[in-house]
């Protein structure tokens, strides 16, 4: 058992992310699988879920519109009442956000991440965790990515998210949610 106190984050677990959006990711539904039933653990134990929502507001990246089908939660991980959550402007959940204040508040030293994008908001948000003290641990088939593309060459999904997961371990704990589950 932990000597920590821990909450989940789950980061950007939203509709466009998933094949009838506007920004689709590799293997979305696989992803948000494993986070529902990481959620469904944590609130089996009473312990602190806190869900994170981009809204974008550049028109010129229509993408997780605010007030759109697009930006809402995806029904796999809804909120339930009384749980948390934030809603944020840019990849880093902490900024400008009540992030820290909340999880200060509920007591928090060690959160744990699912969501998407793994190479952006999950991976901002797990190292500025790390910057506030926090533990931090990412749940690896929690999180989704997409392919991505540099000087004319394709990057593909897996090797992006493989690669932010691997830079990650430096400064949290990469994980699956067998091997987490088995360990808190």
């Amino acid at each position: 058992m932990s000597q920590y106190k821990s909450a989940l984050i789950l980061i950007d677990i939203q509709n466009d992310y998933f094949n009838d959006g506007k920004l689709p990711l590799h293997q979305p539904e696989a992803a948000a699988s494993k986070a529902a039933s990481i959620l469904s653990w944590f609130r089996s134990r009473g312990e602190t879920v806190i869900h994170v929502q981009h809204e974008n507001t550049d028109t010129s990246k229509p993408f997780l519109l605010a007030g759109s089908i697009g930006q809402k939660i995806h029904d796999s991980v809804a909120p339930k009442d009384g749980e948390v959550v934030i809603t944020k402007g840019y990849p880093n959940a902490f900024w400008e956000t009540e992030l820290e204040t909340t999880l200060k508040q509920c007591g928090v030293t060690s959160i744990v991440i699912v969501g998407m994008m793994t190479h952006m908001c999950v991976s901002t948000t797990a190292r500025a965790a790390m910057e506030r003290g926090f533990t931090v641990k990412v749940l690896a088939d929690a999180c989704a990515t997409r392919s991505l593309g540099l000087f004319g060459k394709e990057i593909s999904a897996e090797l992006v998210h493989t690669t932010a997961l691997a830079e990650l371990q430096m400064l949290a704990d990469v994980v699956n949610c067998e091997s987490y589950r088995l360990d808190a």
